[in-house]
């Protein structure tokens, strides 16, 4: 799909020009913008004739599209309601925009021409508001049917996006292509996350981390095999992979765009490829979806991506512990104890709460890139879920500071996080009889106590927890992984590069 940015002149752009559609913003005050009311005018009044008819009154998110209106050399024209001008702010556009875009692909239009950044949003710019449309566009574009024998081709080829007269280009154009960055990086994520258990192993999330590096010399990627994690003493990590056959991977990524002595951002993705809970199983209901556990580490792999693309000029490692969490012979079994790459002892009281098993070791060995922040991104706890639902991520943080950027980022992204105390009086609920920590916390909190539990490996720097486990995919008829929170790693990093 490709896009264009504009400042189009109405009358003499597209009156008389061929175009697949027009895609047309309406408040409930039917007031119509500077270009709707120039369609209305070209078209001899039908757009307001329908406006007073009351079939479409402008509601938020309400869709009306008009075929072959006489007048102008669109075939389709299409009209998208932002409800009450005084309530548009930037979560209410970005959802219209996505349920425009919904209804555009299904139309058989090759191209398009937008004019929703004429909408006021006060909370948010314009060029903010084009880098939705790109963003929109994409994700509602998105299909599943990589494993299909029938595909289901996207027709829409082209957008065409109007910027305001007074506005500078250049800025549009730079936003642009950050939408277009993060449209990719999110794409990435999803194809990921939607691939089964058979073919997004271990190995298979190795070897995409791999393509990062083709053909770039800022990016190096390595590969750390059972053998070397036996080495280093990796027993958490290793213990959760006991129950598979397929070899377990420690995958680091590393992107050099910053000066040769800036200290890097760490992003650290659980890789559950198959959760099955291991003896601990997991009900059998759903279990299908456990292969979204690993939308941790096809988050890190989208928003490096992403960065990469951006050429942004700050330094990123990217950190993957990947494995399947399988019942077995020689699974690990609940009460059993192992010692971490940190050197402390985990007394393993549940199976399937083997994510925190991996990241522990993964953060530990995150210090030896001397990090100025580690963010840790895990589809965690369903206690999560519970709690906050698919709108919000969970964040937890040792450095308040931090929790005030990723909230700013979230807000930027429509990607958002909301806070969650990390508290001293939490940590009691991990104690055990016979390790120096046990990894469940029992039935409260658990979504607490699961960061608590990390925070015992990431005390030597500053570092969040994103708790994924509401945002990273849907359930039911639109089952499937959104590719979140890449976009919110993506601002976060936009940030930090302007900073």
């Amino acid at each position: 799909m490709d896009f264009r940015i504009k400042n189009i002149d109405f009358t003499q752009d597209f009156k008389q020009q061929p175009s697949g559609c027009f895609v047309l913003g309406v408040t409930e005050s039917r007031t119509l913008s500077g270009t709707a009311r120039a369609v209305d005018s070209a078209t001899g009044g039908a757009i307001g004739r329908i406006l007073e008819s009351g079939d479409f009154k402008g509601e938020l998110e309400q869709i009306l599209l008009l075929h072959q209106v006489p007048g102008i050399a669109a075939d389709r024209v299409l009209l998208v309601g932002f409800g009450r001008e005084n309530e548009c702010n930037g979560v209410r556009y970005r959802n219209t925009v996505l349920k425009a875009f919904e209804a555009l692909h299904r139309t058989g239009a090759e191209d398009c021409a937008v004019f929703l950044p004429e909408i006021k949003t006060p909370d948010r710019t314009h060029h903010w508001q084009a880098r939705q449309v790109v963003e929109a566009a994409r994700y509602t574009g998105y299909r599943s049917d990589r494993l299909q024998s029938k595909k289901n081709s996207l027709k829409l080829k082209e957008v065409l996006i109007d910027i305001p007269d007074d506005q500078d280009p250049a800025l549009f154009d730079a936003m642009m292509h950050q939408g277009i960055a993060i449209a990719d990086g999110v794409e990435f994520a999803r194809e990921l996350g939607d691939l089964p258990g058979n073919v997004c192993t271990p190995t298979y999330l190795a070897d995409r981390a791999k393509t990062l590096a083709k053909d770039r010399k800022s990016v190096t990627v390595k590969v750390l095999e059972k053998v070397d994690m036996e080495k280093l003493g990796m027993g958490a990590l290793l213990a959760v992979a006991r129950g598979s056959r397929e070899p377990a991977k420690l995958i680091t990524i590393e992107y050099k765009g910053g000066g040769e002595n800036d200290k890097p951002v760490v992003l650290v993705g659980k890789g559950i490829t198959f959760d099955s809970g291991g003896i601990s199983l997991k009900p059998g209901a759903a279990m299908d979806e456990m292969k979204f556990d690993m939308c941790g580490a096809a988050s890190v792999l989208g928003a490096l991506h992403a960065a990469v693309a951006l050429s942004l000029p700050i330094n990123i490692v990217g950190i993957v512990p990947a494995t399947e969490n399988l019942p077995g012979g020689n699974a690990v079994k609940p009460g059993d104890i192992v010692t971490t790459l940190s050197g402390q002892t985990v007394e393993i009281l549940n199976t399937d709460a083997e994510g925190r098993l991996i990241l522990c070791d993964a953060l530990t060995y995150a210090k030896r890139f001397d990090p100025e922040i580690v963010i840790d991104i895990a589809t965690l706890t369903g206690a999560c879920r519970i709690a906050l639902g698919a709108h919000a991520a969970g964040l937890l943080s040792n450095h308040e500071p931090m929790v005030t950027e990723l909230l700013r980022a979230g807000n930027g992204s429509i990607d958002r996080v909301w806070p969650l105390p990390l508290w001293e009086e939490y940590q009691d609920q991990l104690k055990s009889n016979f390790a120096d920590i046990a990894n469940i916390g029992g039935r409260y909190g658990g979504v607490i106590t699961a960061a608590c539990f990390l925070s015992r490996f990431a005390d030597d720097y500053h570092w969040a927890h994103l708790d994924i486990a509401g945002v990273s995919a849907f359930s039911g008829k639109k089952k499937g992984a959104t590719g979140r929170p890449v976009a919110l790693l993506t601002q976060y990093l936009i940030d930090r590069s302007a900073a």
